[in-house]
């Protein structure tokens, strides 16, 4: 599948500039990066050294079942984008626009995360893993020119076989990025909708309209002696 960048937007409640101690962690960011990078590239470089070339044996692709008639590794080269986007595009037209479009994300994500809180958990997991993934597949496509894929999802449906395009670990990264990235919108999108305790004070009582009115404290008048 190759995914180069996330797919959701998450500027759109974040503040425009926050002071440095309250802005997310770039350690943080830094680390969980570098190890999702460093997980999809050792992963990458295993199915190559297992599973490229051909298999006598099977008179075709080198497979390894993982789970029967439903998960295989198999090593595919990928040179589009997600769902092989793009693939048919002429190489040299269709490397320098993926380089392109790597870069120019891993510059956004950077940018968007210079916004975001150190207490938005979910934002902060989201772009530094879409990030690190970003960053693995970017490694790619400069070695290559094409993206290495070998997680091979499928189900078989009366006989025939029913396949998810082949992935790797830097889009799963990415994916659960942007899973993470939209349950953080969704969540502040919610916040900031619903009306504060103050403002629901200030209505002034019950949705009828007027507020009820005081009760007295005097005491009744006395009741004149009857003639």
């Amino acid at each position: 599948m190759s995914s180069d960048a996330p797919q959701a937007s998450p500027v759109a409640h974040l503040p425009d500039d926050l002071p440095g101690e309250e802005r997310a962690s770039l350690r943080f960011l830094a680390v969980v990066a570098l190890v999702s990078c460093a997980a999809d590239l050792v992963t990458k470089g295993w199915a190559h050294a297992r599973l490229a070339g051909f298999d006598p044996k099977r008179s075709g692709a080198k497979v390894l079942t993982i789970i029967p008639d439903h998960l295989d590794f198999i090593f595919a080269q990928n040179p589009g984008g997600a769902w092989s986007f793009l693939r048919s595009l002429p190489d040299g037209l269709r490397r320098p626009f993926f380089l392109f479009v790597s870069a120019a994300a891993m510059v956004f994500i950077f940018s968007i995360y210079r916004r975001v809180h150190r207490d938005q958990t979910g934002m902060k997991w989201g772009l530094a893993l879409a990030l690190g993934g970003a960053m693995g597949n970017l490694v790619d496509r400069i070695r290559y020119g094409w993206v290495i894929d070998f997680i091979d999802v499928y189900v078989i449906r009366g006989g025939r076989e029913f396949h998810w395009p082949t992935f790797n670990v830097a889009d799963i990264a990415i994916v659960a990025g942007v899973i993470l990235m939209s349950k953080d919108m969704i969540v502040a999108t919610r916040s900031a909708s619903a009306p504060s305790p103050d403002a629901r004070g200030a209505s002034g009582g019950p949705a009828g309209g007027d507020p009820t009115p005081p009760l007295s404290t005097e005491a009744p008048p006395p009741v004149p002696p009857a003639s």
